[in-house]
């Protein structure tokens, strides 16, 4: 996607827009929970306000030498930002850098006691075995005598909706909407991704996850409604090789989730313990893919991940951030085509996805025009509105060889 006037890359440095606040104020406070979180010794309290430093006064300075992936990030574009102030990069890179170095500041890529130590674990826990955790899993007892195209339609809202899971799992009950209305879809090609996954398929999923946590048990009760259901043979469940964006989900995160599934009660535990047989006959697979953490598009993936998404059904994206490596983090017209912007992609590729930043496509101009009245600019970063959308054909897959 070249660059275009109306479709300019999202900067950090115009002083009250989210992305700017991202930069000078969620960073900071992230930088000062981690510290709280674990008792660190003076080395990482010493790197943590370094840090601080240079995210919020500093420019982008090189990867130690003895870095392992200091090669990776060459390539992911180091060398072109190196020296330049944190918020004149592209917000995508400069807050995809702020988490690496966060982790190099805590001493996860070692040597040493804290290497390996997941510096956001404490926040996923808690999250986790919340109390409202288990209130939403008990809401899917109420499922089980509905028809098995409503149940389907729940689970898909329910990870639509992530922590509000409990909401979406009732969406299909009479006259939920009306007891407790959900915040609007946007948009809603639903019709078309089911017509992907339809009862009786024999085809594969894959699934890139989101948030760990209260987000992530959604997203799992999805994938084995549809593989016990047979709307799909197999599913292929790609999380982040290592701790990102405070809640991202790891392999461990999903090993989490999968363990307090199998412990609880009633229809959750029956699909905690068909996902954990899931992924030892195959039918489930992990992987954490290191592009997967890349602060690029999904344009420039390279050709293994490429083969990967070519080779499924449907390619599912979750959230927000997946949601602007896949259509490019840019300030696009909201009337822009979805299916224009995706068709770098090697097959059909859907988002689900709860607006938290300014991006988007895909809207109608009448929808657009709603949104802007009630609400200003609001709605594209407050959380209270998503989307489902769906291109059913990408047509990237001739481009793997020749993309970086």
């Amino acid at each position: 996607m070249a660059d275009t006037p109306f479709a300019p890359v999202i900067l950090g440095n115009e002083p009250g827009s989210f992305p700017h606040s991202v930069l000078a104020e969620r960073h900071p406070a992230i930088i000062s929970q981690v510290r709280d979180a674990f008792p660190y010794g003076p080395g990482q309290h010493r790197a943590l306000d370094e840090l601080l430093k240079s995210c919020t006064e500093g420019t982008v300075e090189p990867l130690p030498a003895d870095a392992p992936d200091r090669d990776r990030w060459q390539e992911w574009d180091l060398a072109d930002h190196t020296g330049r102030s944190w918020y004149d990069v592209p917000w995508l890179w400069s807050e995809s850098w702020f988490y690496r170095r966060l982790l190099q500041a805590v001493g996860y890529f070692g040597p040493g006691a804290w290497q390996g130590v997941d510096p956001f674990r404490p926040f996923k826990r808690a999250e986790l075995d919340a109390p409202e955790t288990g209130e939403e899993l008990a809401a899917l007892d109420g499922l089980r005598d509905l028809p098995e195209e409503d149940r389907a339609r729940a689970l898909l809202h329910g990870s639509l909706w992530g922590n509000r899971a409990d909401l979406g799992f009732r969406l299909s009950a009479a006259g939920a909407e009306a007891r407790e209305p959900a915040p609007a879809l946007v948009a809603d090609d639903s019709e078309t991704l089911w017509s992907l996954l339809p009862p009786g398929g024999a085809g594969t999923l894959v699934l890139v996850a989101d948030n760990a946590g209260r987000e992530l048990v959604p997203d799992l009760l999805l994938i084995a409604h549809l593989l016990t259901e047979g709307r799909a043979a197999r599913v292929v469940l790609h999380v982040k090789p290592y701790p990102y964006y405070v809640s991202d989900a790891t392999t461990a995160d999903v090993v989490d989730a999968l363990r307090r599934l199998r412990t609880a009660p009633g229809a959750a535990g029956e699909y905690g313990r068909a996902l954990w047989s899931a992924l030892g006959d195959g039918r489930l697979d992990v992987r954490a893919h290191p592009f997967s953490c890349a602060p690029l598009p999904y344009e420039r993936m390279p050709g293994d991940l490429r083969a990967d998404f070519a080779a499924a059904t449907l390619t599912l994206l979750k959230g927000d951030l997946n949601y602007r490596r896949l259509v490019g983090d840019r300030l696009w017209p909201p009337t822009t085509p979805f299916a224009r912007v995706t068709e770098h992609f090697p097959g059909p590729v859907g988002a689900l996805r709860t607006l938290k930043s300014d991006v988007i496509t895909g809207l109608s101009a009448r929808t657009e025009d709603a949104l802007v009245a009630a609400e200003g600019q609001r709605w594209r970063t407050d959380g209270t509105h998503a989307l489902i959308q769906v291109s059913p054909a990408g047509r990237g897959a001739s481009a793997a060889t020749s993309r970086r």
